[in-house]
Parts: structure tokens; C-alpha cells; sequence
């Protein structure tokens, strides 16, 4: 299965301030979905991005709102974001069945959403160095159980260049100046 960006949508799922401090790769997961984010919003791929319980643990990551201005916002209270119905009907209404996956925290809402996905029959694709939890090892497990479950786990780079599909268009040259050759030899650390 291969990515394609006429069938792809971005999901951050809860990268907000209040609970960024206590996360462990927190500052790179929101710099991997940032990246990630403004690449989709260059290749029309929309970009959702999801708040819990923003009173108590603040809304989403500033530099994410102001680097993604055509972003979609949910708030949500499950903490698997597909069982909202508004979501849910959205969702299926975009005709989007790739759905690329990162957030916090890995363990709970983030595998619960990417459950909820793929129970409703979604492809789901794990951002493995921006989905991030208080602690590594339970962003691990998660992502051990949702690649078990049938998630796909990938990287950024995989994402951006499944998207690109070519190297000879002027496209292509825009966003790997723009994006990819920056990008390069950036440090990350998977979870």
C-alpha cells in the first residue's frame, strides 16, 4: 500500500500546550508534525487537527496553528476522535481513506483514534518520530499494538515522497528545496 495525496488526510491528534511540557519528544513531535503539516497544506492534502479537554490542558501548540492556517479543528471529548459523529461524518464525507496519524498521547488518544479508523475500515499510517507520549516506552507499545492491529508505521520522509510520487516535474523541485533538502540532516529519534 502506497500513499497518495489526492487520498490522504493529516491527523494531529491533541499536540497542545498545556500537556507538551510533560512529553517526552514532545518539542519534535510538533516540529515533525509542522513539517509534515505545511508539506500537505503545499500538496492540498487537508490537515485536521484535534483538541481534548482544552479548558484543563490549553489548546493546540501555537507555532501548529500559526504554521497550518488552513487547518480544520476538532474538540473532542472520546478520546478516540472517530467516535464523535460529527467527525466521523466529515470524515467519510471528505472521501479521504489514507489517513496519516500523530499526536499525543501515543498510548491513549492517538491509539484509540487510529483504532476507531481502522475498525471503520481507514487506512492508517503511524508518524512514528510525532506520535509521543509522558513516557517513550508506552509510545512504543502503541505503536507495536497499532502496527499489530494493521496500522503502518512511516516515517515523514516516506510520507513526503509517496506524496511526490515523481522527481521531474517542477512540483517536485519546489518542495524539495523548500522542504526535503532543509529537512535532510535533521536529527530525529522514532518512538
Amino acid at each position: 500500500m502506497r500513499l497518495k495525496s489526492e487520498c490522504s488526510l493529516l491527523l494531529i491528534v491533541d499536540l497542545q500546550a498545556g500537556l507538551l511540557p510533560v512529553i517526552d519528544g514532545g518539542n519534535q513531535a510538533v516540529a515533525e508534525a509542522q513539517w509534515l503539516g505545511r508539506l500537505a497544506c503545499e500538496l492540498d492534502v487537508p490537515v485536521w487537527l484535534t483538541e481534548q479537554y482544552p479548558e484543563g490542558l490549553g489548546g493546540t501548540e501555537p507555532r501548529l496553528v500559526e504554521a497550518l492556517p488552513d487547518h480544520r479543528l476538532w474538540r473532542k471529548v472520546h478520546f478516540n476522535a472517530h467516535a464523535e459523529a460529527d467527525f466521523a461524518a466529515a470524515l467519510e464525507a471528505s472521501g479521504k481513506r489514507q489517513v496519516v496519524l500523530c499526536g499525543s498521547e501515543a498510548h491513549i488518544c492517538v491509539l484509540q483514534t487510529g483504532l476507531g479508523l481502522l475498525q471503520a475500515g481507514y487506512e492508517v499510517y503511524w508518524l512514528c518520530e510525532a506520535a509521543v507520549s509522558r513516557r517513550a516506552e508506552e509510545a512504543r507499545l502503541a505503536r507495536e499494538r497499532m502496527t499489530a492491529a494493521g496500522t503502518i508505521p512511516v516515517s515523514a520522509d516516506m510520507v513526503a515522497y509517496e506524496w511526490l510520487e515523481r522527481c521531474d516535474d517542477e512540483r517536485f523541485r519546489q518542495v524539495h528545496k523548500r522542504f526535503l533538502k532543509p529537512r535532510s540532516s535533521r536529527p530525529l529519534r522514532f518512538f
